[in-house]
């Protein structure tokens, strides 16, 4: 019953309030009449007050909503929402006391003195119970991640405030150095010592520490923050006391950097009518549906709409934890969910899957992605990148599908390693699939360095920090494009709609930004410093370790200056030398042949002699842009 009445509309909740507080008007009266049962027969007073019992609770109904006394959110009913509920008496007593003498009832003057009070008693008691209930409901509520607060000053109670309408955190106790403070209640919240907090967190009572302390000095937050974390809990600092009364800093400052808050930019706005239009009601299919840009792609694309939406990876742990998140989310739109396991390298199984989803629309997205692990492994790479996505856009082609789109990268222009070399394959062959297709239209999307996607420096730089430093860079003037996972899904989407047959689509991702920078920023935004020359003292150094095996300095987007502009302002279309049908057999061939014979050196030396641009890059410190 108690969730049934959480989950109803503000506007009932108000009117279930209102309705309350009418109908302790007439409890009220009647209270007040049997204290005086004593001194009176009860009929006889009972048929006295009778018109009250009818004509109070309606003229109070107009003044309970001019006071606002249903506008009181029960979750955030504290002391000083008492006073509205004082004046809400005050006004049933003079109204009882108006109606009295304005119709001569003949009922003791006690009562008239009696029924404010009895009002206020009851309309305190039954929100002060309902708060309880509530507060107890979200506190036992699984999931929720239980939490200290360190600091039982006034941040401390702001911050208990806002916690107990949270989802995601659940407040266990306050902890505070003031031994005055230790083993009291405060807000109804016990305090207790740091070494009962030690204790709660070994027992797995706490699992994260919030520090309340906003006019603490940086260095003693960073102190404390260190001796806490070694209890092996999760530490997070609050923003000033402004910021907190203001809500502009409590919900950035309890959760870990995030990666939009590295992006060095703002935004770009992908969200447009042609994406809605597009994916409304079509069978989509979604490859690489487990990593990174593929979840995305999902999470995403149900929201336009689609009938069916099938998810294709050949790793099951990854399948399964897509699936499961994306089962309620389907639900409530409507959309069919199909989860198919196989690989992209299979012709048959990918022929088999479109058939029986009957696709329209293809997005391609698995790939093997990290550079060295793809530069050490030349052969699977050449094999999953190039002919994965080849096998796969000819099954679209045979199926009839109407689009099929490719998630490609920036290091595929003039590419140094064997990953990027790959994508450049991939986006040759299909181009020259595109010649020969009459029906299904095939684009590519460019994409810069997704920020939070696996393998990326935001997880790696995180664990350093956390680890206490050092960062490793690989170059001080390493450079590179970089967008958030959302704008990444959204380019895909947005590709699909205008894709023309045979398109490199590149999002303006505005200027490079250095990884020194970004890795200064990431320590900065953590409330550390870092450690240099003019900082000895600071907290996390930055170490240079050199490029890895082939690790470009700065990446391209284009292949020489050949843009052409699409309805997004943000989003161009690039023109780009494609190869001869003869050609690209010619090359596909000769990759094949040094796959099968499992020559990577062979197969170094056609990449070199085919991809355009390719070339080995320097691994040297002393190298400049």
């Amino acid at each position: 019953m108690l969730d049934y009445l959480v989950t109803l509309p503000r506007p009932v909740k108000r009117q279930i309030l209102l309705l309350i507080d009418v109908v302790l008007v007439p409890a009220s009266l009647l209270i007040a009449l049997a204290l005086l049962f004593d001194t009176a027969p009860a009929s006889d007073l009972l048929w006295s007050a009778l018109p009250l019992f009818f004509i109070a609770p309606i003229l109070a109904t107009p003044v309970f909503l001019k006071i606002g006394l249903n506008r009181i959110k029960l979750m955030a009913f504290e002391v000083h929402d008492m006073r509205r509920g004082a004046f809400a008496a005050l006004s049933v007593a003079i109204l009882t006391a108006i109606i009295t003498y304005a119709l001569g009832l003949n009922i003791p003057r006690a009562v008239v003195m009696l029924t404010g009070p009895v009002f206020l008693l009851l309309h305190l008691g039954i929100r002060t119970l309902g708060r309880n209930f509530l507060v107890r409901r979200f506190n036992d509520g699984a999931g929720r991640i239980p939490v200290a607060i360190y600091g039982a000053g006034s941040a401390g109670v702001q911050l208990l405030a806002a916690l107990r309408q949270d989802f995601q955190m659940r407040p266990v106790t306050f902890v505070d150095d003031n031994v005055t403070l230790q083993s009291m209640t405060v807000s109804g919240m016990e305090v207790c010592s740091r070494s009962r907090l030690e204790a709660l967190v070994k027992s797995k009572e706490v699992e994260r520490v919030l520090l309340a302390m906003p006019s603490v000095s940086e260095p003693k937050m960073r102190r404390l923050t260190q001796e806490l974390a070694e209890f092996g809990c999760e530490v997070h600092a609050l923003p000033s006391y402004s910021e907190l009364v203001e809500g502009t800093g409590l919900a950035s400052n309890l959760r870990p950097v995030t990666a939009d808050r590295l992006l060095g930019r703002d935004k770009v706005d992908l969200e447009t009518p042609e994406v809605a239009r597009a994916y409304a009601g079509r069978r989509v299919l979604i490859t690489g549906a487990g990593g990174s840009i593929g979840s995305e792609l999902c999470r995403q694309i149900i929201l336009r709409g689609p009938q069916r939406v099938t998810l294709v990876d050949h790793s099951e742990y990854a399948l399964y934890t897509i699936s499961q998140e994306l089962m309620p989310l389907a639900a409530l739109h409507g959309v069919e969910l199909v989860t198919r396991l196989g690989s992209v390298c299979d012709k048959e199984r990918m022929s088999n899957v479109m058939a029986e989803s009957e696709t329209d629309i293809v997005l391609f997205a698995a790939a093997y992605k990290h550079v060295p692990l793809v530069e050490e492994n030349e052969i699977e790479g050449l094999r999953n990148n190039l002919f994965g996505t080849l096998t796969t856009a000819e099954a679209a082609q045979k199926a009839g599908v109407e689009r099929f789109i490719l998630v490609s990268t920036d290091k595929a222009v003039r590419p140094t390693n064997i990953m990027g070399a790959s994508k450049r394959l991939a986006e040759l062959a299909i181009q020259d699939l595109q010649t020969r297709s009459e029906v299904t239209k095939f684009a590519m999307v460019r994409f810069g360095n997704v920020l939070g996607s696996s393998g990326s420096v935001i997880p790696l730089f995180q664990s350093q920090i956390s680890a206490g430093g050092p960062i490793t860079l690989t170059h001080d003037k390493i450079t590179r494009y970089f967008m958030t996972i959302s704008e990444a899904a959204r380019l895909v989407l947005l590709a699909g709609a205008y894709a023309t047959g045979g398109d490199v689509f590149v999002l303006d991702m505005g200027a490079p930004v250095n990884i020194r920078d970004l890795a200064r920023r990431m320590v900065e935004l953590t409330g550390l410093t870092v450690r240099d020359e003019s900082n000895p003292q600071g907290d996390i150094d930055i170490q240079t370790v050199g490029l890895r095996p082939g690790e470009k300095l700065y990446e391209e987007l284009l292949i020489g200056n050949n843009m052409l502009p699409t309805p997004h302002e943000k989003i161009m279309r690039a023109e780009e030398r494609k190869l001869s049908q003869i050609e690209m057999a010619r090359i596909l061939k000769q990759i094949r042949t040094a796959i099968a014979a499992n020559d990577p050196l062979k197969l170094r030396a056609i990449i070199e002699a085919s991809v355009d641009g390719f070339h080995v890059a320097e691994t040297g410190l002393d190298d400049v842009v």
